[in-house]
């Protein structure tokens, strides 16, 4: 095998299909020499099952991987058991208390390098503005490009203390991004000028800290690339830019080049060999052995071709080896488990972020005291595709234990993420049988099934709380006098946080 393939495979991450090594992912990571793998909830049952995957697949090598997952907190975790899942970005933001990312970051670092992880893709450091973003959301830390560079920071220190390399994203800033580029390809139509002022300050503030990994985004940005090519394809953004005026040295990560934002301008192959000309050191290719296999092979192509020059290629596995080189072990510390500590940071951070969005009537107050009602949805139907807490996929068992403490009894009806028909039919029955009515709303402004389950409860209820689970859009759909809530998020202790501000007042 010549030096050429190693050098490629250097810059190779690559995904395994599910929770067991088998033949078929071996053989892909030697025939290809890749030298990265992403892990994600598919590959995860149990700490147990983790540690003996990545032992079979390295002993099966006889070389160390980089091994790296997606471990934002909130909403995007994936090795869900002997790690503490942290409220969303938003909700950290929104708790006012810089000192509360960075023990964050330092908590999951420890737990991470247990599980044997070398580099976690976050935290995003996409500044929300009020273009809706359908992606971004509560994984942003805010509005404030100071606020989101200063609790990002605090966040990147923490992880880089605890031992974990980290990586910001998405550069230059897509926390405006009008579609979610997993599904399809998003312009972003800001000049330079609003990008500097607004978007591209958090990722000049982590560079100037000494991030070890950046990582781009899918969006074409016209004003600041006429060419009109996604940024991940744009030498103008990425080496132009990132490398050579903002100056940072450290690894540029592609996103997943099998999304659909990239699928959708060309095949896997020719998006490989566009995303390392334009700069980045890794790249990303996170599902299928076919679109695995084929871009390795475009881009051993493309530089034993000359298409690309070799000294990039090298100069790139450079800046990979000295960030791998900086851990050398696989498993640190102690075996997998949280820290004790982080729990009540969760907790604290949960509960110093529950936010009233609408003010509701004062006599939900005596109304809580009689007949409760609570819809509810149906977290275990998600499960199968994003981690859910085993606390809040047993819906009902999780609504009762959190309301007994205040004394209250509530019945729960449970609906759909997207509620059928006959589902909102029900709870409306409820909110006719109830005192007091509080609903779980999970997105009405992205799906019409929630829009109508909230019109026909505001409708129906003699006093409504509806604690927004989510991102924070729908409180304008809230009518006057209807009490609204939101944590910022649904992972348990964000819900237990806003449930004792909805009980206490």
């Amino acid at each position: 095998m010549s030096d050429l393939e190693s050098l490629v495979g250097e810059r190779l991450v690559f995904g395994l299909a599910g929770p067991k090594l088998t033949d078929t992912d071996v053989k892909l990571f030697r025939d290809t020499r890749a030298a990265g793998l992403i892990l994600y909830r598919r590959n995860f049952e149990s700490p147990e099952q983790h540690t003996e995957l990545l032992n079979d697949l390295e002993s099966a090598l006889d070389r160390r991987l980089l091994v790296a997952t997606d471990h934002e907190g909130g909403r995007i975790v994936m090795l869900g058991q002997g790690t503490t899942i942290f409220p969303d970005n938003l909700a950290v933001g929104t708790a006012g208390e810089e000192a509360f990312p960075y023990r964050q970051g330092v908590f999951e670092a420890r737990e991470l390098r247990r599980l044997g992880v070398d580099l976690n893709f976050g935290p995003c450091l996409d500044v929300l503005t009020d273009r809706y973003s359908p992606n971004i959301g509560i994984r942003s830390y805010g509005k404030d490009p100071g606020l989101v560079a200063r609790y990002g920071l605090a966040r990147i220190k923490g992880m880089q203390k605890g031992g974990i390399s980290a990586c910001a994203k998405h550069f230059p800033g897509k926390g405006h991004s009008p579609l979610d580029a997993h599904l399809k390809l998003p312009t972003i139509d800001s000049t330079w000028a609003e990008m500097k002022s607004t978007h591209l300050p958090p990722f000049h503030a982590a560079i100037a800290e000494g991030i070890d990994c950046l990582m781009t985004s899918h969006p074409v940005y016209p004003h600041l690339d006429p060419s009109r090519v996604p940024a991940t394809f744009s030498r103008r953004i990425v080496h132009d830019y990132l490398r050579q005026e903002a100056g940072f040295s450290g690894v540029i990560v592609s996103d997943d080049l099998e999304m659909g934002a990239i699928g959708e301008t060309c095949p896997i192959g020719e998006a490989m060999i566009k995303t390392a000309a334009a700069g980045h050191d890794l790249l990303l290719v996170c599902h299928t052995e076919a679109a695995q296999r084929a871009s390795a092979g475009a881009l051993l192509d493309a530089y034993r071709s000359g298409a690309l020059p070799v000294r990039d290629l090298e100069s790139s596995v450079e800046r990979i080896r000295r960030m791998r080189a900086r851990r050398t072990a696989r498993f640190e510390g102690a075996p997998a488990a949280a820290e004790p500590d982080a729990a009540p940071l969760a907790r604290a951070i949960a509960t110093r972020a529950v936010t009233v969005v609408s003010a509701g009537r004062p006599e939900l107050r005596r109304a809580l005291n009689g007949r409760v009602g609570v819809v509810f949805p149906r977290f275990s139907d998600l499960a199968p595709r994003i981690t859910i807490e085993p606390e809040i996929a047993a819906e009902k068992s999780y609504i009762a234990g959190a309301f007994a403490p205040a004394g209250i009894t509530p019945e729960t009806r449970l609906v759909g993420i997207e509620p059928t028909d006959a589902e909102i039919a029900a709870a409306g029955a409820l909110a006719d049988a109830s005192d007091a009515l509080v609903l779980f709303l999970f997105d009405a402004h992205l799906y019409a099934s929630n829009a109508r389950l909230l019109k026909q409860l505001q409708a129906r209820s003699r006093a409504l709380a509806v604690v927004l689970m989510r991102d924070p859009y729908d409180a304008d759909m809230l009518a006057p006098g209807v009490l609204g809530l939101t944590a910022y998020g649904f992972r348990k202790c964000q819900l237990d946080a806003v449930i004792a501000r909805l009980v206490q007042g």
